[in-house]
Parts: structure tokens; C-alpha cells; sequence
């Protein structure tokens, strides 16, 4: 059926899930994945019967190089048909046109386009004499290797089994060949950054990994079981197509509760108000430290990632050390809340939260320590506080924090003008940004790990998702006001005012370097989101002391980092301009960051006194136990 391409569908068009412009490389998955359901629908006792009956033999070599190449050949036309349609496809965020820009810039480098199909042809060539020295059992060497970290290939039957052999060649020479003509095309940085991200997308959804035939696991795992591998992941796809809008899961979370065995550290809601909720922590030692301690999370996610699990849990860990700590909890937004402002947050959030906090301990000063979004927000109120004369803070923890967006990271391919364009007319219409846009926009920056390796373990080998508390707290995510996340992306992310010293708060223009306060910032050396040498300027950028550490793991595993074998850090006292020369320079710690910082600060945590004997004061009574009601209202 055509569709007329008029006004009306042509704003429809243009409004269209943000998602689904920036994530349509995920079609073909989900195309193929129908195809297979549909096969199973027309004869599934057939399949299971022959499945059943069959000797269970390992996987067969294929023998006749011609049949190799012809298969070859069609899995390269349809993944040319599939990339050519998809680039025919509307595309307002542009992430996909820039692959088209790619292709119209390499119409004029016909001697470089030539050149890596020449290399791509002499690639072929040795992949198909080591296929042909794979038949006959004879040793072979690779012309290509998966990349370091790569877990898709590991299986043994790419070594050994000419078929998966060749399979894997040819994907990568493929990709090989995607990087040589970006290369070649030299488009200008910010369409380069967008055509590489798209094209990284479309490959790792064309994965032979990803089908069942290119899955040599997935079909293991069937001659196995007979089948039944088979009909359970057909089972989780209809979950997931039904639950998830064909997502497939990451975690499953039916052995987690809130209160139980996450966010389980005790401590009761002491204030809320529309944005916030107050949490305070019961005391576990006889004495505590005269400064309290406001814990300040992002409000893309639900607080307790920083209270995720008994012995997983910072706050408790701060606790435990002797610290009276509280934390935010926010609220998750609704269309009622479309008009808050990022200035909103600063004063119905934070220093609402800070003055609360004063109020209770009798304390004059409140040491903060946060996490992502809610570092910026901390960092945009010390900045605040200083042009107001008011030294409320005494030192602020900063973890995978931006502060300077000049080095967004991969990020930044989402933050043009176009794209934040795009966005704001979805938001236009519900005044919030729904919780999974943003959460499939993360899931794509690691789409190997955080999308199709579930693809796989879900849908093609028939298991179950992992139990895992982070991934539990990682799919809880929240909605973002309309008004907030707009001026959020415009005036960090596209125009970096703050680290300008062009950030406007409350009338009064921000400058960062009026910043006294002690700082202590923690970034994680594989953080996709703030990557490290982004987060280090943070520690450049304000004017007190301050002490930076770098940690191992990631986002999310960089902060929650308790101490294990695993757990490791780099320091380094000098602050030099450059990122890598303060890492080359920096000496690595055998035990986790978590016990520096108690170190740093416990000298800023005043002396101590007797530990409270009850939550919250006269002025602020006990509402209800943590942890709350704001974080169990789910998007």
C-alpha cells in the first residue's frame, strides 16, 4: 500500500519515535527474527521432530569452495539491499544520511573507492585458500581477527569449521572495507562521527552472529536439546516483541526488591517536595562525623545506584565510616512537569536538599557527593553559591562528571542541533522524553554488549537473561521534563556555556574558577558516557584544591566499585593540561578507589560527635521508610 506523502504525514514523519530514527539499524534484527518466528509458526512439529531425530554429529564442514563463495556472494547482496534501503528512508536526525553523504563524497575518490575494493578482493582471496586449507584439516591462518574484547567469534567452530570459517572472514573484511571508505570519504568531523556510528550500528546488527544459521552456539545448542532451545527463544522474542517493543531483555529482575536486597540500606523519607524526596540513613557507628553527607544522583535513573545492593552500596559503605548521610531521591516527571527548568532542579533539587539537611543536623556546612547529571547540577550550584557568598558546601565529590562538553565522547553525536531539534518536537507532545529513548540511546553506544549479545543469548540459544542487580537498576530509568532536558543538552552539551563561564543562573552569570571548595573527582577508564579525559577537566576547572583519581571498569562499575581483587585505581598528585601525560605519569593502586576517598574525606568531615538518636527532627518527622515512594513509580 503507498503511502501519499503530504503535509500532515510529512510532520507525523518528522515527529516520529526519536528512537526509532536514531536505532532503525536494529530493523534488520528484528526483520529476521520475525521471519524466523513465521517459519516456526508454519511448521514448528516438523522442525522439533527432525531436530529430534537427527544424530547429533558436530557441525559439518563444508567442502565445495564454489557453494561457499555463492553464499557469499548473496549474504553481500542483501546487506547492500538492506543498508540501500534503509538510507532511502526519512531520517531527520540524520544519522543514516550521513552515510549517503559518505557515499556521494567517495563518487568523486573513484582511486580510493577502487583501491579498498581491491584490498577487499585480495582479502577474499586468502580468506578462501585458508577455508580451503580449513576443509582438509590443515592449520590456518586468519587474514583478519576479530578485535581485542570482541566475544562474538570465540567459539571454536570460526577456527575450525570452514563454513563459520569463511562466515567470519567475510564479516570482517566486510567491516574493514565500511572503514576504509569513511576513511576515504573525509566528511567533516561532526557527519564523520554520525556516519561512523551509523555504520557501526548497521554492522553489528548484520552480525552473522545475530541469525541462527551464523550462530554456530545457537545451533549446537539445538541439535542438543532437540529443539526446545528453539522454542524457548521464540518464546522470549513474544516476550520481548509484547514487553519491550522487541528489545530483548537485559536482566531478569524477578529476585530483586526495592528495600529488601537493593536500596536496602535503613533510613526513612525526613522531607519531599514535588521534585524530591529526603532520605536519611540510620547511624551504624557510636559516633559520626560533625559534617553531614548529600549524596546527589543523576535523575535519568533511580537514586540507588548509589545504595544498590548490601555490600554494594556507597552510602552504606559512607555510612558504616561514620557519616550521616541523605539522599535525593527524584521524582519521575510527568506531563504536570513539562515547564520545570534546569534552574527548577538547582533549587527545588540540591540546595533545597542542602538547606533541609542544615536544618536537621544543625550543622553549617554539608559535604555532596554526585554522580553524572547530578554532578553537573552540583557543579552549576557550587558555581551559584559562589557568586552568592554562600560557602554551605564545604567539599564536593565529583564522580563521571561532565563539566566541559568540548569532548563529549561518542555522545556528542547525539547533541547537534539537528538532533536536539528532533527531540524537542517529540517532548513537544507528551512534555517529557519518554524513559527507553534515552536508555536505548545509551544501549547503542555499547550495542555489542548491551543489545545484540542478548539477541543471542535470549532469542537464538533459548536462556534466560542474567540476574544482575546493576541491570536491574539500569533498565529502572526515568522520563525528562520537556523545558529541563532541553536547556540541559542545549546549554552543556551543543553550546558548553558553563565551562565558559556564559551559564545563567538566577540572573547572574557562573564562573567556575570562583569555585574554592575541595573537590574530589573520580572518572572510570572505560566510561562510554563521560569518557575519562572528558571527566579529568573537571578537575581542571574550578578553583580549590582538588584531587583527581581514575578508575578501572565503566560508567556504572567505576563507581560502584567496593573492595574485591578486581577493584584498582590510578593517582597521580600533578594536575598537568593533558589527560595522558597525567596517566603516564600516574601510579596504579591495588585496592579501590572507595578507600582513598574515605581518607580524603574524613580530614573534611569536621570531628567527631554522637551519633543522632533519631531521624529527622521536630520540624521534619518521619514520613514513611526508605526507600520512598518517588522510586518505586515506574515509567
Amino acid at each position: 500500500m503507498d503511502v501519499v506523502d503530504t503535509e500532515e504525514t510529512r510532520d507525523s514523519d518528522a515527529t516520529s519515535s526519536f528512537e526509532d530514527q536514531i536505532l532503525s539499524g536494529l530493523k534488520f534484527t528484528q526483520d529476521a527474527t520475525l521471519q524466523f518466528m513465521s517459519a516456526w509458526f508454519d511448521g514448528v512439529a516438523k522442525l522439533v521432530t527432525k531436530v529430534a531425530e537427527a544424530p547429533k554429529p558436530t557441525l559439518p564442514a563444508v567442502t565445495k569452495p564454489s557453494e561457499m563463495v555463492e553464499f557469499t556472494r548473496q549474504m553481500v547482496s542483501a546487506q547492500q539491499k538492506y543498508v540501500g534501503d534503509l538510507l532511502a528512508r526519512k531520517d531527520p536526525i540524520s544519522f543514516l544520511s550521513s552515510l549517503g553523504g559518505a557515499g556521494a563524497s567517495l563518487i568523486k575518490k573513484p582511486a580510493e573507492v577502487a583501491a579498498a575494493n581491491v584490498r577487499l578482493v585480495v582479502g577474499m582471496g586468502a580468506a578462501l585458500r585458508e577455508t580451503a586449507k580449513c576443509a582438509l584439516g590443515v592449520k590456518t591462518t586468519a587474514p583478519l581477527s576479530p578485535s581485542a574484547g570482541d566475544k562474538r567469534f570465540t567459539d571454536r567452530a570460526f577456527a575450525e569449521n570452514p563454513f563459520f570459517f569463511l562466515l567470519e572472514q567475510q564479516y570482517l573484511l566486510g567491516c574493514q572495507l565500511v572503514s576504509e571508505l569513511l576513511d576515504a570519504a573525509q566528511l567533516e568531523e561532526a557527519q564523520d562521527a554520525k556516519a561512523r556510528f551509523a555504520a557501526q550500528l548497521v554492522l553489528d546488527a548484520l552480525s552473522p552472529t545475530n541469525t541462527l544459521l551464523g550462530n554456530p552456539a545457537a545451533l549446537k545448542e539445538a541439535f542438543d536439546t532437540g529443539g526446545k532451545s528453539l522454542v524457548r527463544g521464540a518464546k522470549n522474542l513474544l516476550s520481548d516483541l509484547r514487553h519491550h517493543r522487541g528489545w530483548p531483555s537485559q536482566v531478569d529482575s524477578s529476585g530483586f526488591v526495592m528495600g529488601i536486597n537493593m536500596a536496602a540500606t535503613p533510613g526513612a523519607v525526613v522531607y519531599r517536595n514535588e521534585l524530591i524526596e529526603l532520605i536519611q540513613y540510620q547511624a551504624q557507628t557510636e559516633q559520626v562525623y560533625a559534617v553531614p553527607m548529600l549524596f546527589c544522583p543523576p535523575w535519568i535513573n533511580k537514586y540507588y545506584i548509589m545504595d544498590l545492593a548490601p555490600g554494594k552500596s556507597l552510602i552504606e559503605w559512607a555510612v558504616q565510616h561514620g557519616h550521616t548521610c541523605f539522599v535525593i531521591s527524584y521524582r519521575n516527571p510527568d506531563a504536570t512537569m513539562a515547564e520545570l527548568s534546569m534552574e527548577d532542579y538547582l533549587r527545588q533539587g540540591l540546595l533545597d536538599a542542602v538547606r533541609v539537611v542544615r536544618e536537621i543536623t544543625g550543622a553549617s556546612e554539608v559535604n555532596t557527593v554526585s554522580l553524572c547529571l547530578g554532578g553537573t547540577l552540583s557543579a552549576i550550584g557550587l558555581a551559584y553559591n559562589a557568586s552568592m557568598g554562600d560557602e554551605s558546601i564545604k567539599s564536593a565529590t565529583l564522580l563521571n562528571t561532565n563539566t566541559d562538553f568540548s569532548v563529549p565522547g561518542v555522545l556528542g553525536v547525539f547533541t547537534d542541533e539537528a538532533t536536539i531539534d528532533g527531540m524537542e518536537k517529540q517532548m513537544a507532545k507528551d512534555g517529557y522524553l519518554e524513559a527507553d529513548t534515552m536508555a536505548h540511546v545509551f544501549d547503542t553506544l555499547r550495542a555489542n554488549d548491551l543489545i545484540f549479545q542478548y539477541v543471542s543469548n535470549n532469542w537464538l540459544l533459548g536462556h534466560q537473561p542474567p540476574a544482575f542487580d546493576l541491570l536491574v537498576w539500569n533498565q529502572d530509568s526515568t522520563r525528562m521534563p520537556a523545558k529541563m532536558h532541553s536547556e540541559y543538552l542545549r546549554s552543556c552539551y551543543l553550546n558548553n556555556d558553563f565551562a565558559r563561564g556564559e551559564f545563567e543562573m538566577g540572573g547572574h552569570k557562573l564562573d567556575p574558577h570562583q569555585v574554592k571548595v575541595d573537590t574530589y573527582v573520580v572518572s572510570a577508564i572505560n566510561d562510554h558516557i563521560v569518557p575519562w579525559f572528558s571527566g579529568y577537566k573537571t578537575a581542571q576547572i574550578f578553583g580549590g584544591l582538588n584531587r583527581f583519581v581514575l578508575s578501572t571498569a565503566g560508567h556504572i562499575a567505576g563507581v560502584v566499585n567496593p573492595p574485591s581483587p578486581k577493584a584498582k585505581y590510578w593517582t597521580n598528585d600533578e594536575r598537568p593540561a593533558d589527560p595522558e601525560e597525567w596517566r603516564r605519569a600516574a601510579q596504579l593502586r591495588e585496592s579501590t578507589w572507595w578507600e582513598d576517598w574515605t581518607e580524603w574525606i574524613g580530614q573534611r568531615a569536621g570531628a567527631k560527635v554522637g551519633a543522632p538518636e533519631r531521624l529527622g527532627s521536630r520540624d521534619y518527622p518521619l514520613l514513611e521508610a526508605a526507600p520512598g515512594s518517588y522510586v518505586r513509580d515506574r515509567s
